[in-house]
């Protein structure tokens, strides 16, 4: 007979393994690289705290500018493909794209999610490929 505490060990090592795989790694930064800006995502403003380089607008109403034309949005060049969102950053090439759920991953959403009948033992496989 298998003890309740086994079950619930044994489910907490589940959940711990999926949350491992399905979890992206995020980039951080050093607390004095952190600041409040606005970034243009997808065409709209969003404005937050954190890392500096995932920030190129000081203030909202720089962001709203940019959207008005009065400034260079580089995502209005669509360098993102096969479906991949554009968010502007400081750091070159200014632009960071988010490939998720589109079946591609890379710099610009450009390389085929692989098939899992495709991968050795040493593949990594990327997390814009998880699907959930």
């Amino acid at each position: 007979m298998v003890k309740s505490h086994q079950v619930c060990f044994c489910a907490l090592l589940c959940v711990i393994a999926l949350a491992a795989v399905l979890i992206r790694p995020t980039q951080g930064c050093d607390l004095d690289q952190t600041q409040h800006g606005c970034r243009i995502d997808n065409g709209q403003c969003t404005c937050a705290f954190g890392c500096k380089s995932e920030f190129r607008y000081a203030t909202k109403k720089e962001c709203q500018d940019a959207l008005k034309g009065r400034a260079n949005d580089i995502c209005s060049r669509q360098p993102c493909l096969n479906g991949g969102s554009c968010t502007q950053v400081t750091a070159m090439p200014q632009y960071k794209c988010r490939c998720d759920g589109t079946g591609y991953w890379g710099a610009r959403c450009q390389r085929l999610c692989p098939k899992p009948d495709q991968l050795g033992p040493d593949t990594k496989f990327p997390y814009e490929c998880v699907v959930i």
